[in-house]
């Protein structure tokens, strides 16, 4: 298991507690059309401010080159004070003048956002100075921001190495919960690895073959193994180019004794549309003009039965293109599935990155799995089996 500190280990009354969140939120015309990211930090905050610290957040928002008003965290203030039924302060820098004055001004269990971080370039290059800047800020820090944990960049990593720090309680859960999933799982594991292209997720691949007990590939990238093998599927998304990398995923996971799962009939047409006339045929008759676009119904419940024999689940990506009806047939029958056994106690269900939350979200699943995660890159890496900058930083004896 990961020992780290958490908020619970934490002096913080009259503290300034520099808290990393993740405000990167979509936004419409100033307005945030998904606040998913702004309740996951509520917890965290309302520990802070109830311990009688100050909390102090920072974060990034967008790519901007140097300051640009179009990328400012104002309006994310606003929509924070909305969320959290307390007022919030804004400081119109992160680090400086500005932002030393309005912390200043902050009486015990306030909560200030400090502007965008990106808008110095010391952000992400991680420059001492920079880091140095923002710990004068504060006594403590606290991330609670994993999606961006993957990063070595001055407020996700740098300052933990000179300030104590904790894990927020987001980030606390989400560290619980990948740990539970595969750092000590209950056996046996399954994993639902699905998504366009083999090329992408290559590293992730070779590390669950040695992690979990049960591999189910779906999706676009199922074609490549299947095209692999000597299965003929036609104008479907396909690398052929990586038919000798997927033999050889295939090999190493009949050594790590790893059982792969992949689909044996599929849906299949000659349009790449919502609602395009289809049929489905076994992995064996896919003709040449025509285009896998989701797993069928026998593939479903084979996946089904082997979820019956299993404890964990571990799932990143959707089986077939979901946006696109009657081709989310099989994501959402899975879904709901995994969904079903996670509510009945019989399964502990992480899943998380890319389209795998809005597929979940569309199947209307989500919300009965033990975990879903909203951080894609950061997710991705760990199931990678990678270091992330963050979560080390937070190690006792990794800082201050």
């Amino acid at each position: 298991m990961i020992a780290y500190r958490t908020l619970d280990d934490a002096d913080l009354a009259h503290k300034r507690v520099l808290v990393r969140v993740d405000l990167n939120v979509p936004m419409d015309c100033g307005r945030v059309t998904d606040d998913t990211r702004i309740k996951a930090i509520l917890p965290t905050i309302r520990a802070i401010t109830q311990k009688g610290g100050k909390a102090v957040l920072i974060s990034h928002f967008g790519r901007p080159k140097g300051r640009d008003e179009s990328q400012s965290l104002a309006p994310l203030a606003k929509a924070l004070e909305a969320q959290l039924g307390h007022s919030v302060a804004f400081a119109s820098d992160c680090v400086g003048a500005a932002a030393e004055s309005a912390i200043a001004r902050l009486a015990a269990g306030d909560v200030i956002v400090l502007e965008n971080t990106r808008f110095h370039a010391g952000e992400e290059k991680n420059a001492p100075e920079f880091i140095q800047a923002l710990a004068s800020l504060g006594d403590v820090y606290v991330n609670d921001s994993f999606s961006t944990a993957h990063r070595a960049h001055a407020s996700t990593a740098g300052l933990a190495g000179v300030l104590p720090a904790y894990a927020g309680r987001s980030m606390q859960g989400e560290l619980d919960a990948l740990t539970k999933a595969l750092e000590a799982p209950e056996r046996p594991v399954l994993a639902v690895v699905g998504g366009a292209k083999v090329s992408t997720k290559l590293e992730l691949l070779g590390n669950l073959v040695h992690k979990v007990d049960i591999l189910v590939i779906a999706g676009g990238m199922a074609n490549t193994f299947l095209a692999a093998m000597g299965h003929k599927v036609g104008k479907s998304l396909c690398e052929h180019d990586l038919g000798d990398t997927a033999r050889a995923i295939l090999e190493e996971a009949k050594t790590a004794k790893c059982e792969i799962v992949l689909p044996v009939d599929a849906v299949v047409t000659k349009e790449f549309k919502a609602n395009a006339a289809h049929r489905v045929v076994d992995v064996d008759h896919v003709a040449d003009d025509e285009m896998i676009l989701d797993a069928g119904p026998a593939s479903v419940a084979q996946v089904v039965e082997k979820l019956k024999g299993v404890k964990t689940v571990v799932w990143n990506g959707p089986f077939g293109a979901f946006e696109l009806p009657p081709f989310d047939a099989a994501t959402v029958a899975v879904a709901k599935e995994v969904a079903a056994l996670t509510k009945a106690g019989r399964l502990l269900s992480v899943a998380g990155g890319g389209d795998t939350v809005a597929a979940l979200n569309h199947a209307k699943a989500g919300c009965d799995f033990s975990y879903v995660s909203t951080a894609g890159g950061a997710f991705l890496e760990w199931l990678e089996g990678k270091a992330l900058p963050g979560v080390e930083a937070l190690k006792p004896g990794a800082s201050a």
